[in-house]
């Protein structure tokens, strides 16, 4: 592991802010996205920046080993607390996208929802996913994006310097998708979305979900 790279991201006003609300949509729509996100995952998969551990509930039994990839410490220890309460193996453990402390070729899928938004580089990150897939291995990804409507697209570049600073480094004019492609995933399914369904000046209510292959 390179000594440049840091293997832990110490935020704490942002850690318990993130894990006191994350859950606040679960009743309007949430827990069906993330269960779509997840829906016919096997083997050993590795969820990079689970957070508080909010999408181990909804792994299936066929993932026969998830490996959790969390790098700031507060939230890694909540996520530590609800992996024993699923039915999945869940072992959770410190490190960054940008440097997974995992053999390459060595995992069948990657998961992150609400990560690319916030790494510092999107293509070190996805290069990095890719090194530690299989081949044919696949990228399952839950992202809020830059919108394709121009006027809000502006009112994003807008906002991001400040929403950044107070969100723990969330970028939300962020055009994932295009990196995702860039980084020589092929995207295989996608689609894009509003959520939450009644907002209007979220600046994160674009999103997209889907899954990209590894050839």
């Amino acid at each position: 592991m390179s000594a440049a790279t840091p293997t832990e991201i110490d935020n704490p006003i942002f850690a318990r802010a993130f894990a006191r609300f994350c859950g606040r949509d679960r009743g309007r729509g949430e827990d069906e996205l993330r269960r779509e996100l997840l829906a016919g995952l096997a083997g050993r998969v590795v969820e990079v920046g689970p957070g508080n551990g909010i999408n181990f509930e909804h792994y299936p039994a066929s993932v026969s080993e998830l490996v959790a990839v969390e790098p700031e410490p507060y939230l890694r220890a909540a996520a530590r607390r609800r992996s024993a309460e699923v039915a999945v193996e869940v072992e959770v453990i410190d490190g960054v996208a940008a440097d997974l402390p995992l053999e390459s070729g060595s995992v069948d899928a990657v998961v992150v929802a609400g990560v690319l938004c916030s790494v510092a580089s999107q293509a070190v990150a996805l290069a990095e996913f890719a090194r530690v897939l299989r081949h044919g291995g696949e990228l399952r990804f839950y992202e809020h994006v830059r919108s394709r409507r121009a006027g809000f697209a502006r009112y994003q570049r807008a906002v991001d310097p400040a929403w950044s600073r107070l969100m723990g480094g969330c970028h939300p004019d962020r055009d994932t998708l295009a990196a995702i492609e860039a980084a020589g995933l092929e995207v295989e399914r996608c689609r894009g979305f509003g959520f939450p369904a009644n907002a209007r000046a979220y600046p994160v209510t674009p999103r997209v979900l889907g899954s990209a292959r590894r050839r």
